[in-house]
């Protein structure tokens, strides 16, 4: 047997990279820069997500500003005292790419940047809007302005927009009539022609279910009075004024319808204080030609009021309808118009309480107005 130990193993080498040195160091260069800009990227990220919450400096006042959606807008709205005239705020706008719908806006100086931005892009929070039954464009108008969705002027300029009335197949002046009152959710800074939009989309919808509730109401309408949907509203706007109890209302329909069907009641007019109320309010609210008997009106229809000639909305002094709606009708009052009471009726007075007194004659309606008949 050999007494030869056998041979060690020789160690193995220690391996190497085969790139060189120097590449080694640019990689590792590489990527310490690359994680310098994610960090600066997420730190960014943080900052204008910060600064996009934060309210900005400023008065809560709404203010009015007319964007064309350029690159004039920020200006614009620096101008207003909208925004800050502030590098940061622009280099915000211009990283978030921010683009403002051309319109009307309605704003506050002092929202977050984020929402800024979603209202001037049109898809704003949302706000709970409730329009009474009987109030005219005037009144909601001022609504919308009270509670940030767009001006009463730019609402009322909508409202009678004659491209937008004959997109909504409106005939008339104006919307009024055709705005549902009802309680909406719209938009804060919200475009006025889309708010008339919508209140008129509900409009269509009520007036057609109250169409199929009450059968050939229309249809009666058309061939005794060749009545449209005009009329039917107008009519509808004046019951809503009258009345103030439900019941009330199919009653006072049949008298305006009798007065106007009845061939015996030769002079065909109404005797609707509201109509003549409206005219003046609509002179003024327009600041158009004020009728004479409107010189010192302030809200309470007087004898001088209802009988001024000058004012083509006085139902004294102008036979039938009155040229438009005088507000706004809710349901009750369009179904009244289409589905009236069946009576003789041609005369009717308040007698308190909310209620009215109805007569079929002039004798009849003079002793109910001194209070000795009481309503049926």
């Amino acid at each position: 047997m050999s007494s030869k130990k056998p041979p060690r193993p020789k160690p193995e080498k220690k391996r190497t990279s085969d790139a060189p040195k120097g590449a080694r160091g640019s990689r590792t260069r590489l990527w310490a820069v690359a994680i310098v800009l994610l960090l600066a990227l997420l730190g960014g990220a943080v900052f204008f997500g910060t600064y996009g919450r934060g309210a900005l400096p400023g008065s809560g006042d709404l203010r009015a500003v007319q964007l064309a959606g350029d690159e004039h807008d920020l200006e614009k709205l620096q101008s207003a005292g909208i925004v800050p005239d502030s590098a940061l705020f622009r280099l915000w706008a211009r990283v978030t790419g921010v683009k403002a719908k051309a319109g009307p806006h309605w704003l506050p100086g002092n929202l977050p940047p984020a929402e800024l931005a979603a209202r001037l892009e049109r898809r704003g929070q949302k706000q709970r809007v409730t329009f009474p039954e009987g109030w005219n464009r005037f009144e909601m108008g001022k609504r919308l302005e009270t509670l940030g969705v767009c001006t009463k002027a730019d609402f009322l300029a909508a409202t009678a927009d004659k491209a937008l009335l004959g997109e909504l197949r409106i005939e008339g002046e104006s919307a009024e009539g055709y705005l549902f009152p009802a309680t909406y959710e719209l938009s804060a800074d919200a475009e006025p022609a889309e708010v008339v939009r919508r209140l008129k989309s509900e409009f269509d919808k009520r007036l057609s279910a109250v169409e199929m509730q009450t059968g050939s109401g229309r249809l009666d309408l058309i061939h005794s009075l060749s009545w449209g949907t005009k009329e039917i509203v107008t009519l509808a706007s004046m019951i809503e004024k009258e009345a103030a109890v439900d019941e009330d209302r199919p009653l006072i329909a049949s008298v305006f319808l009798n007065r106007l069907r009845d061939p015996a009641f030769t002079k065909k007019i109404l005797q609707c204080d509201p109509t003549a109320g409206y005219g003046c309010s609509l002179a003024l609210e327009t600041h158009g030609t004020v009728p004479a008997g409107c010189a010192r009106f302030t809200g309470k229809i007087t004898h001088e009021v209802n009988v001024d000639p000058t004012n083509l909305y006085s139902t004294y002094t102008h036979e039938g309808l009155p040229p438009g709606p005088i507000a706004n009708p809710g349901v009750k009052s369009l179904t009244a118009v289409l589905a009236p009471a069946n009576t003789r009726f041609l005369y009717f007075v308040a007698k308190g309480g909310g209620r009215h007194a109805f007569s079929e004659t002039y004798e009849a309606h003079h002793a109910a107005v001194k209070g000795q008949v009481p309503a049926p």
